[in-house]
C-alpha cells in the first residue's frame, strides 16, 4: 500500500525532465527487451532507451531470426521512441543467457565465450543483426549500436569494421540510411584501463554496472555463498566508475550507465556527482530516481561523493548515504 501511494505521488512527475534544484539536467533512459517494456517506459516519462537487449527476442525463438524478422522487431522499438535515442546492444549471449539452438558448454561460462567474442567468431550472425538494425533505422536515424563484453581495442576495431561493411552494403543496395553511433560497454576490468583509447575510437561509452561489479569483485552474484560480497557501492567500483567518466570526457565523448546501480536512487546521487551523461534503468525504478534527483543539487551530490570517496567500507558508504538523504526528508524512495 505504501509503495502504491508513493507511485501515485511520483506519477505527477511523468512529463517533467530530471533536473536538479540547481538546474543540472540528467536524462533518465530505460532498459527494454520486449515490446511490453515500451509502453511502461513511455508511461514513466523515459527520455530514451539506454539498453535494448536484442538477445531477448533470440531467446524466445526456436532458431536465429532472419534479417527481415529482425528488421521488424528493431523498427518497432525505434519508431516507438522516435525521435528519442534507442541504444541497441548487439547479441549478448553466453554466461547466464543461453540459446537452446546454439548450445555452449563451458566449465566457467562467465569467463568464457560470450557477448562480442561469439559474434566476432561468427561474423555471419553479427552482420545479419547489424544490417537489420541499420535498415530498421531508415528515415528515423535514432539508432545507437552498443557492443557488449569488449575487453580491448582490437575487438572494437574488428566490430567497427564489420558495422561499416554492413552499412556500406546497404548503401550499395539503395537503402538511404545514416551511419549509426557506435558505443562500447564497459563491463570488463581491462576496458576500464583502456577507457580513454576506447572512447577515442567510439562515439560513446556505456558502463554495464552489473557485470563490471561482478568482475571487479570476483563475485558470482547468483551464488548464494558469495552474493553478499556483491556491492556496487564498493570503493573499488566507485573508483573505476570515476575513471571511466574522466576518460570519456577527456575525449569529448558522453558516457552512460545501465544496470541495477543506475536504478538505485541512492547510487544515482553518486552517479550524478561523477558526471554521467545519462542513467538507464528498469522503467519501474525511473520515477523514484527522478523524484530524488529533482530534490537534490548537483553541488550537494558532489559533496556526498567526496565524503564517501574517503571511505574504505561499502557498508559505511551505504549507511552514510542513507542517513544524509534521510536527513533531507528523502527516505521514502530509498531501497531498504
Amino acid at each position: 500500500e505504501e509503495e502504491r501511494l508513493i507511485n501515485k505521488d511520483l506519477d505527477s512527475l511523468r512529463s517533467l525532465p530530471c533536473v536538479t534544484l540547481d538546474g543540472h539536467h540528467l536524462p533518465l533512459w530505460v532498459n527494454t527487451g520486449l515490446l511490453a517494456d515500451v509502453k511502461r517506459a513511455q508511461q514513466r516519462g523515459a527520455e530514451g532507451v539506454g539498453l535494448y537487449r536484442s538477445e531477448v527476442a533470440f531467446m524466445g525463438s526456436s532458431r536465429f531470426p532472419s534479417e527481415s524478422e529482425q528488421v521488424l522487431m528493431y523498427r518497432e522499438q525505434l519508431q516507438a521512441f522516435h525521435p528519442l535515442p534507442v541504444t541497441m546492444r548487439t547479441l549478448d549471449i553466453g554466461g547466464d543467457k543461453p540459446l537452446s539452438y546454439f548450445p555452449i558448454k563451458e566449465s566457467n561460462p562467465y569467463l568464457g565465450w560470450r557477448g562480442i567474442r561469439i559474434t566476432l567468431d561468427h561474423p555471419e550472425i553479427f552482420l545479419v543483426q547489424v544490417r537489420a538494425m541499420i535498415k530498421a533505422s531508415a528515415g528515423l536515424n535514432n539508432l545507437h549500436i552498443l557492443l557488449p563484453m569488449i575487453s580491448g581495442v582490437h575487438e572494437l576495431d574488428d566490430a567497427q569494421h564489420l558495422i561499416h561493411r554492413a552499412w556500406g552494403e546497404l548503401i550499395n543496395e539503395g537503402v538511404d540510411v545514416q551511419m549509426p553511433k557506435i558505443g562500447v560497454m564497459i563491463e570488463v576490468p581491462s576496458a576500464v584501463y583502456q577507457a580513454k583509447e576506447l572512447a577515442r575510437m567510439a562515439d560513446f561509452l556505456s558502463v554495464g554496472s552489473n557485470d563490471l561489479t561482478q568482475y571487479l569483485l570476483a563475485v558470482d552474484r547468483n551464488n548464494a555463498r558469495v552474493a553478499a560480497l556483491y556491492d556496487y557501492l564498493h570503493p573499488a567500483v566507485l573508483m573505476a566508475l570515476k575513471e571511466v567518466v574522466c576518460a570519456a570526457h577527456a575525449e569529448g565523448k558522453p558516457v552512460s550507465i545501465c544496470g541495477e546501480m543506475a536504478g538505485d536512487p541512492v547510487a544515482a546521487v553518486l552517479l550524478l556527482a561523477m558526471g554521467f551523461d545519462s542513467l538507464s534503468m528498469n522503467s519501474t525504478h525511473l520515477p523514484k530516481v527522478k523524484w530524488l534527483l529533482r530534490k537534490m543539487t548537483l553541488e550537494h551530490a558532489q559533496e556526498l561523493l567526496e565524503e564517501v570517496s574517503a571511505m574504505d567500507n561499502p557498508q559505511l558508504i551505504h549507511s552514510t548515504l542513507n542517513l544524509a538523504l534521510g536527513n533531507l526528508g528523502l527516505s521514502k524512495v530509498l531501497n531498504p
